[in-house]
């Protein structure tokens, strides 16, 4: 049963991670009307944070045997590709390490607002994705785990979330219902409801109460079809 679900949150958590890059690399060039927007200190916060930044994205470019960057340094006179291949060349955690050091919140707004999320809370659930899916990658337990991580909890989501009264926010149960969430704002017909449903049906043993579930969650507006 792990390992499916493992599975199934990798896949899931790729799709988000293939949307953060779009939303980060596209929103980023729009609003400040600069393409190398990634690589210019001016648009960062912590100066420190930047240059670690730009050495790993320098790293990344170098190893890279993409074709579009062996095309960009071959074809162009730039130091660095525009910020839409740069994106596809860092890992998760370094998308929001990106995120996090913004200087404009303005920007940090409408990039968080895009996934119905305020930009505190937005940081916080990369952090919390990309520690799980490195958790898959790395064949670690996760379905009865009890997580070091306390994600923020948004004040008011822009769509269906969840009763958190009585939901523990160290649980898998938790992590799920933000991956939907993240999934709706990308993709509104998306069917990791009925993925997750079919997968627990498949191991009736397993004690969701111990992920976290209460026995009532299926009513929730998040897990229904196309939640508003």
């Amino acid at each position: 049963f792990d390992k499916k679900l493992r599975i199934l949150l990798f896949n899931e958590i790729e799709k988000i991670e293939v949307a953060i890059r779009s939303v980060l690399a596209n929103i980023g060039c729009q609003e400040l009307n600069d393409k190398h927007w990634i690589t210019k200190p001016e648009y960062f916060a912590n100066a420190d944070k930047f240059n670690k930044t730009l050495a790993i994205i320098e790293k990344e470019l170098l190893s890279s045997k993409e074709d579009y960057i062996e095309n960009f340094k071959h074809n162009y006179i730039e130091t660095y590709p525009p910020a839409w291949m740069i994106t596809e060349v860092l890992s998760f955690g370094n998308l929001n390490y990106i995120y996090s050091n913004i200087s404009g919140n303005q920007l940090m707004k409408h990039i968080a607002g895009y996934f119905g999320l305020k930009p505190q809370v937005f940081t916080s659930w990369l952090t919390v994705l990309a520690n799980l899916r490195n958790m898959c990658c790395h064949h670690a337990r996760v379905w009865n785990r009890d997580f070091v991580l306390n994600p923020a909890e948004p004040k008011k989501p822009k769509t269906a979330w969840i009763d958190t009264t009585n939901v523990d926010k160290k649980r898998i149960y938790y992590r799920l219902c933000m991956i939907r969430y993240f999934l709706c704002s990308i993709s509104p017909n998306n069917n990791f409801n009925e993925k997750l449903s079919t997968l627990l049906a498949k191991f009736p043993s397993v004690d969701i109460a111990a992920m976290g579930f209460n026995q009532d969650w299926k009513n929730e507006e998040l897990w229904k079809q196309n939640p508003n």
